[in-house]
C-alpha cells in the first residue's frame, strides 16, 4: 500500500501520543487498580504536580523506543536488517548500568540479562532466549514497550511492521512477549490508513498463531467487551484470569497486554478515554499508556489529541533520549518525527520528507507545534506572556510560534526560550539517569527570523539571548544585538556566540523589552543554529558540575578532585568521554593528553556511540595508529612510535571528507583514506583503554580547506 499522504504529520501524532502516554503514566507506575482509584481518583489529566514529581523525565520506554530504530539508518535503511545487527545497536548506544535500560540484574530485569547477553558475545535472537534465560525472563514487557518505532517506519504495512517487530522484540524477548510485541507492531503499522480498532484488531490477530496464549487474551477480552459496557467489569476479569498473580517476574507481558488491549476496545475512538482507562488501571501505567497513546495518536491525528483536556502545552513536544549519542538526547517530537518519517519513506523506496525553512531546526510547521519553546520563568517579570502556533506569519513556510505579551517594559522583560541542554533538576540521579550533551556552542552562530504583527501599538525591541551554567552552576545570561521591530515589521537575528570559559549553554531564545509600557504580538518564523564550533572545552570557574555533566560519560570513572579537568580511569575494554553533534562532519580536535598508565590513549571523531567512530591511539606496543570501529575494530594505519607513561603529547585527530589523519606535537604520524559512508559525521571523544589519563582541555575546529 502507498504511504499515506498524511504520514509526517500522523508520525508526529504517534510520536506526541507516546509522549504523553509515558508522561501521563509515570507517576504512579506500578500501583494497582485500587491505590489508584483510592489516592487519584480516575485518571484524566497529568497528576504529576499532586505527587510532587516532575512531567518531562527521562524514560526507558522512550530512550528505548527511539534508540533501538536507529539500526535501520546505521546499517543503510534495509528493511532485512537482521536481529543481530539490532543487537549491535543495542551495544552501541546503551552505556552499562547508565543508559537507556533497567539496571535491576541479571535474571530480574530482562533487558539487562540480554545486554549482558550480547556483551560476553551472545547473538541476538539468542540473547533474548526462552532457552537460554528462561521464560519467565524472556515474557516480560519490555519488547512491546519499544516497538511502537518500528511500526512507524511501516506505514500501512502491516508485514514489514510484524517482521521487523518480532527482529527487535527477539534481542531481548522471546515467546508470548515477541507475539505481543508484533501484534501491537501489526495495528499500529495499519493504523496510519485503518481507522476501525474492531478492524485492527481483527488484522493484528490474523498474524498470530491461534492458539496463542496473547489470541486467547485478545479473544477473551473481546466477548467480555460484547458482555460488559464498563471497562472496569473488564479489567477484573482480566484481573481474575491473566491478571499479575498468575505470572512470576517484575512485570509481565500478558496483564499488561490486556491492559492496552482493553484501552483501546472501550476507550470510545477518543484519545483521552483510552488513556483514562489504560492509566486507572494499573500495573505498568507510563509503558501501557505510551503504546495506547501512540496507536491512539496515529488513529486519530493531530485532531485527536487535541480533541480533548489540553496535553500538549505542559508537555511542549520535549523529550529526552539517554544514549551514547548525547547530542541526539535533548530533542523534540517534531525533531524525532522527521527523522522517523525519513527512514520509513527510504524504506519505501519514495523521497523522504525535507525539513522546511531551509532545515531550519526550529520550524513550527506542524499544527501547535513548538518544539520545547516555553515561558523563561527563570527571570523575575511582572509582563504576562503566552505562547501558541498559529497559521501564516512566516515568510519561508505556512507556520509561526506567536509570543504574545501584555505589560512589557525595559525593567519587565519578556523571554521565551528552549532548552540546548539538561536542566539541574534533569542532572539529578534518577531511575534513569540522563547522559546528553548539549546542542549549542560558543562559536556557532544563531540566526532567527521575527515579526512583529501589524496590531502592535508601538515599536518593540527584540534580541537573542542564551543562558548558561555559570559560577557554581548558576544561571547566567548573554544577551545578542538588540533590534527596533515597529509594527508589521519583521527582520532577521544573528549573533555568534562568544566564549564562555567552558561554561555550557542551557537555554537559548528570544527576549523583548520596550521603550514604554506595550502590549502586542511578535511572530517567530525560525531559529537555526548548524556546522561545527571553534571552541575549547575545560573546566570553567567556580564549583559547579554541569561542564562535566555535559560529556557522555562512558569511562569508569571521571574524577573531579584533581588538578586536571579530565581525569579519565577505565577498568577493562576501552572506555570515551563523549561529546559533539551527530551532524558534524569535517572538523580537528586537539588536546594535551598525559597517559598516566594505558594500554592505549587517544581521540575519536565521527563518534555515533560507543562502537562508531574512527579513533588515533598510541597504543601499548608503541605504535600509533587509526583505526575504524563498527562493531569491530580495523586498524585502517599503523606506524610505529615510542612513547612514555606521565608524559604529555600534544594529540590531534583531523576529518576531511575521506580523510583522516593523526598528529603528535603537530606533526603528521598517520594518514588515511577511508570511503566508509557509515561514519561520515558524528562528535568527539577522549579515549582510554584499561588505564588513566589527564588533560586540561580539548579543543575543536571546523576544518576549511579544500575538501577536493
Amino acid at each position: 500500500m502507498a504511504v499515506p499522504t498524511d504520514y509526517l504529520e500522523k508520525v508526529y501524532a504517534g510520536i506526541l501520543g507516546k509522549i504523553i502516554g509515558v508522561y501521563l503514566g509515570r507517576p504512579f507506575e506500578g500501583w494497582s487498580h485500587e491505590r489508584i482509584v483510592r489516592e487519584l481518583g480516575p485518571i484524566r489529566y497529568y497528576v504529576n504536580e499532586r505527587l510532587s514529581k516532575p512531567l518531562v523525565v527521562t524514560d526507558d520506554d522512550i530512550s528505548g523506543t527511539f534508540t533501538f530504530v536507529r539500526t535501520l539508518s546505521d546499517f543503510a535503511n534495509n528493511a532485512g536488517v537482521t536481529a543481530a545487527q539490532i543487537g549491535e545497536t543495542w551495544l552501541n548506544y546503551i552505556i552499562e548500568k547508565r543508559t537507556i535500560l533497567w539496571w535491576g540484574g541479571f535474571g530480574n530485569s530482562t533487558e539487562h540479562t540480554a545486554f549482558l547477553r550480547l556483551k560476553e558475545g551472545v547473538p541476538a535472537p539468542q540473547s533474548g532466549s526462552i532457552g537460554l534465560n528462561g521464560k519467565t525472563v524472556a515474557e516480560q514487557i519490555g519488547a512491546q514497550i519499544f516497538i511502537d518505532s518500528w511500526a512507524m517506519v511501516a506505514p500501512g504495512n502491516p508485514r514489514l511492521a510484524f517482521d521487523l517487530a518480532g527482529k527487535a522484540a527477539s534481542v531481548s524477548h522471546d515467546g508470548q512477549a515477541v507475539l505481543a510485541a508484533q501484534f501491537l507492531a501489526v495495528m499500529e503499522a495499519q493504523a496510519f490508513v485503518e481507522p476501525d480498532i474492531g478492524a485492527l484488531f481483527e488484522l493484528g490477530l490474523s498474524f498470530l498463531p491461534s492458539d496463542s496464549l496473547v489470541s486467547h487474551l485478545a479473544r477473551d477480552i473481546q466477548a467480555w467487551h460484547a458482555q460488559h459496557p464498563d471497562w472496569t467489569d473488564t479489567r477484573a476479569r482480566i484481573d481474575e484470569l491473566y491478571g499479575y498473580q498468575k505470572y512470576r517476574g517484575d512485570c509481565h507481558i500478558i496483564p499488561n497486554c490486556a491492559i492496552v488491549l482493553l484501552s483501546l476496545l472501550y476507550g470510545e475512538d477518543d484519545f483521552a478515554t483510552a488513556l483514562t482507562i489504560a492509566n486507572t488501571s494499573g500495573w505498568d501505567t507510563d509503558c501501557n499508556s505510551g503504546n495506547v497513546g501512540c496507536l491512539m495518536g496515529i488513529k486519530n491525528g493531530i485532531k485527536g489529541i487535541d480533541s480533548g483536556p489540553d496535553w500538549r502545552g505542559p508537555v511542549a513536544d520535549r523529550l529526552l533520549i539517554s544514549s551514547a549519542d548525547g547530542s541526539r538526547s535533548i530533542t523534540d517530537a517534531v525533531a524525532e518525527a522527521y527523522e522517523i518519517a525519513r527512514i520509513g519513506c527510504v524504506l519505501e523506496n519514495i523521497s523522504p520528507p525535507v525539513l522546511p525553512k531551509n532545515g531550519a531546526r526550529f520550524h513550527f510547521e506542524f499544527p501547535g507545534s513548538v518544539q520545547g519553546f516555553e515561558i523563561d520563568r527563570g527571570y523575575w517579570t511582572s509582563a504576562s506572556v503566552r505562547l501558541n502556533n498559529v497559521e501564516g506569519q512566516s515568510g519561508l513556510g505556512t507556520r509561526s510560534l506567536a509570543i504574545h505579551f501584555e505589560g512589557v517594559v525595559q525593567e519587565a522583560f519578556v523571554r521565551v526560550a528552549t532548552r540546548t541542554f539538561m536542566s539541574l533538576q534533569e542532572a539529578e540521579e534518577s531511575h534513569y539517569a540522563l547522559m546528553a550533551n548539549p546542542t549549542l556552542f560558543p562559536g556557532q552562530s544563531v540566526r532567527a527570523s521575527i515579526k512583529a504583527d501589524d496590531g502592535n501599538p508601538a515599536v518593540v525591541n527584540c534580541r537573542l539571548y542564551f543562558s548558561f551554567y555559570g559560577v557554581d552552576d548558576s544561571m547566567e545570561v548573554r544577551r545578542g544585538p538588540a533590534i527596533e521591530l515597529a509594527p508589521g515589521q519583521g527582520s532577521e537575528l544573528a549573533w555568534t556566540l562568544e566564549d564562555l570559559g567552558g561554561a555550557q549553554i542551557a537555554k537559548v531564545g528570544i527576549e523583548v523589552t520596550a521603550q514604554e509600557e506595550v502590549s502586542g504580538t511578535l511572530y517567530l518564523d525560525y531559529l537555526d543554529w548548524r556546522g561545527v564550533p571553534n571552541t575549547k572545552f575545560r573546566r570553567p570557574e567556580g564549583s559547579g558540575q554541569m561542564w562535566l555533566r555535559a560529556w557522555v560519560n562512558a569511562v569508569d570513572d571521571a574524577g573531579t578532585r584533581w588538578p586536571e579537568a579530565f581525569h579519565l580511569s577505565h577498568n577493562l575494554g576501552l572506555g570515551m568521554l563523549i561529546m559533539g553533534g551527530s551532524a558534524w562532519r569535517d572538523y580537528s580536535v586537539t588536546s594535551i593528553i598525559t597517559p598516566r598508565v594505558a594500554r592505549s590513549f587517544g581521540l575519536a571523531v565521527r563518534v555515533r556511540g560507543l562502537r562508531r567512530c574512527y579513533a588515533f591511539l598510541l597504543t601499548s606496543n608503541r605504535k600509533a595508529c587509526i583505526v575504524r570501529r563498527l562493531g569491530e575494530t580495523v586498524v585502517l594505519g599503523e606506524v610505529d612510535f615510542p612513547w612514555e607513561f606521565e608524559r604529555p603529547y600534544g594529540i590531534t585527530l583531523e576529518v576531511s571528507g575521506a580523510q583522516i589523519t593523526g598528529r603528535v606535537e603537530g606533526k603528521e604520524i598517520v594518514r588515511i583514506t577511508d570511503t566508509s559512508e557509515l561514519l561520515s559525521s558524528g562528535g568527539f571523544a577522549f579515549v582510554c583503554e584499561e588505564g588513566l589519563i589527564t588533560s586540561n582541555s580539548i579543543t575543536i575546529k571546523p576544518n576549511l580547506a579544500d575538501l577536493s
